[in-house]
């Protein structure tokens, strides 16, 4: 799985004008799935993000999780994450998981950080998403489960 963290002073996504999904202090997490991902995937992934060490601490160093801070996620998935742009000037998509099996584990991702204890909402899985931030610091973070 892909994602992109931002660290985030709050966020939101609306679906054809509606509030969907927000977040106060924490972090908006964009996620793609591959095709090789499963369950265990998912899982070490929001294991991963929830001890990530991206907040301030009282020094001002970066040394503390969401979980340590009480920050929540929002998770809006983003199949773009898997953009080829090796050929030509139009990214070819064929790198992410079909649909169906990317929504379970986007599904599964945004469960398995609740049951880690971060409070957490989404967005509308293939929806036109309008997503909104304020991004602190800024603070923005790129994982490849791959890697």
């Amino acid at each position: 799985m892909r994602a992109l963290l931002q660290r985030v002073t709050e966020a939101s996504v609306h679906v054809d004008g509606a509030l969907v999904g927000r977040t106060g202090p924490g972090l908006l997490i964009l996620v793609c799935a591959m095709p090789e991902d499963d369950a265990d995937t998912a899982r070490a992934l929001a294991l991963k993000i929830s001890k990530l060490r991206l907040f301030k601490d009282e020094a001002g160093k970066m040394n503390l999780s969401v979980l340590q801070v009480g920050g929540s996620a929002l998770v809006v998935s983003q199949f773009t994450l898997a953009a080829d742009t090796s050929r030509g000037n139009r990214p070819g998509f064929s790198g992410a998981a079909k649909p169906d099996r990317a929504e379970a584990l986007y599904l599964q991702f945004a469960q398995d950080l609740r049951d880690l204890g971060v409070a957490t909402q989404t967005g509308q899985f293939g929806a036109d998403m309008a997503v909104s931030l304020t991004n602190d610091g800024p603070v923005t973070v790129w994982l490849d489960t791959a890697d």
